[in-house]
């Protein structure tokens, strides 16, 4: 009999990664950007064409935010395809796609079928944990060091000469450390990877060479990252007690499809048709995996929490980190569809049918936004310019979308040369302003009052 892990599993990948660009080229397509982080960073790519200013990132340990890999990364792409914004979405798109693709051969190397492996990958890179991550250009963090995970993952399931895996391990982790905090979870997946393999020998000393680096990281720097960004300690706070409400949070958003974002999504506790609908489809899921077998419970509850590690002491549940949570949740559903019961296939089915429809209306209001941000941000410009240096004031047609102009109004320096800064102010309803922002994102003129 063959061993399916000694195949080439190329095609699985190539299709996979063909199938994900297919399905998310609404994403690759998006004329825009989402957020203040793609204007600011144009800006700084513009302003800082040599290579000191990402040398001094990559030796300031001091720095909340020590993401060198990714800030570089992030400098380079803005300062070449800022103003192409299809190429720009392209290389987060791609990025996913290959993500999704290694995750596919890591569950083809177990064993299971070609079919369950490209259908279970597509539901992972259509749920909205993985669309908005890729979605926006200022989750590339995240992107990064959950690629590094499953390339990690990759490795330890090929007979490859031990000394060149261990290696790889250890500088796989690094990169993922240099590319964001959250990689500080790697070796508790990886001993979560040791267990419910058999505990085989081999997961145990890639979990041993992937603390090296997390434990010198934390020596480094996690005074820093709990005292948070001077200034900005708010964005960042966190508490033990918020553990519950985050874990809850993360678990259930998949399926509340009536949501863009899961930040929040608590703050009035369990209130709602929507949330006690979520909940009584994560009670069947569990149900259905307990019936595929107690160890594929076990394997969803523990390493999607591991997944998740630091971030579920926050007092915001960001949507993003959500990405590496989704790919483990997806994997253990995947491998438990074999055994489970037709009964438990049907529940799969249904919850997989609903993140999906969640995640394509992720999706669809990810390029809104970006459509709007095409024309308001030159609109803005324009009308900054003929302001004759007077600040210029804004309403909102529909309150409902304000916050999405507050996002693209934030510490904005410039824009098209224009300098922008504090000279923009969003109005409340009903006070006077000099323009009013339609709901294409366009700009009206209002009249002198």
């Amino acid at each position: 009999m063959r061993d399916l892990r000694r195949e080439p599993h190329w095609l699985v990948f190539v299709v996979v990664v063909l199938g994900v660009l297919l399905v998310q080229s609404m994403l690759i397509f998006n004329p825009g950007y989402f957020s203040h982080d793609e204007l600011q960073w144009a800006v700084l790519a513009n302003q800082h064409r040599g290579c000191a200013f990402c040398n001094g990132m990559w030796a300031n340990l001091q720095a909340f935010q020590y993401r060198p890999l990714t800030f570089s990364i992030w400098i380079w792409l803005s300062r070449r395809w800022f103003e192409h914004p299809y190429a720009f979405h392209a290389v987060l798109v791609l990025a996913g796609a290959v993500n999704t693709g290694m995750l596919a051969v890591l569950l083809r190397r177990t064993g299971l079928d070609v079919a369950s492996v490209v259908l279970g990958s597509l539901v992972f890179a259509l749920g909205p944990y993985t669309l908005f991550t890729v979605g926006w250009v200022g989750t590339l963090a995240d992107l990064i060091w959950v690629g590094c995970s499953l390339a990690i993952g990759l490795l330890m399931q090929r007979d490859v000469r031990l000394w060149w895996s261990y290696a790889a391990v250890l500088g796989l982790t690094m990169l993922a450390l240099l590319a964001k905090e959250t990689a500080i979870v790697i070796p508790a997946l990886l001993a979560l990877a040791w267990w419910f393999s058999g505990r085989r020998r081999p997961w145990a000393i890639a979990t041993l060479m992937a603390m090296v680096p997390v434990m010198i990281y934390l020596a480094l720097r996690l005074k820093i990252i709990l005292h948070g960004p001077s200034g900005h300690a708010d964005l960042y706070a966190w508490s033990v007690a918020s553990i519950p409400v985050r874990w809850a949070e993360f678990q259930l958003f998949p399926m509340v499809t009536n949501l863009f974002g899961s930040d929040g999504m608590l703050a009035h506790g369990l209130h709602g048709s929507h949330l006690h609908k979520a909940m009584l489809l994560w009670l069947l899921l569990a149900w259905a995996l307990w019936r595929a077998g107690p160890r594929y419970l076990a394997a969803f509850l523990l390493a999607g929490t591991a997944a998740l590690g630091p971030v579920l002491i926050l007092d915001v549940a960001a949507t993003w980190y959500g990405y590496g949570f989704g790919a483990v949740g997806t994997a253990v559903c995947v491998m438990a569809w074999k055994p489970m019961p037709r009964s438990g296939r049907v529940v799969l089915l249904l919850v997989a049918g609903v993140c999906v429809w969640h995640g394509i209306y992720v999706m669809r209001t990810t390029r809104d936004i970006g459509e709007k941000q095409a024309r308001f941000s030159p609109a803005l410009a324009t009308a900054i310019r003929e302001s004759a240096g007077h600040p210029v004031t804004l309403s909102v047609q529909n309150e409902r979308e304000r916050w999405i102009y507050v996002r693209l109004t934030f510490h904005i320096p410039s824009y098209q040369g224009v300098l922008i800064g504090d000279r923009v102010r969003l109005v409340a309803p009903g006070m006077p302003a000099d323009y009013e922002v339609m709901n294409d994102g366009g700009l009206e003129r209002l009249p002198l009052q």
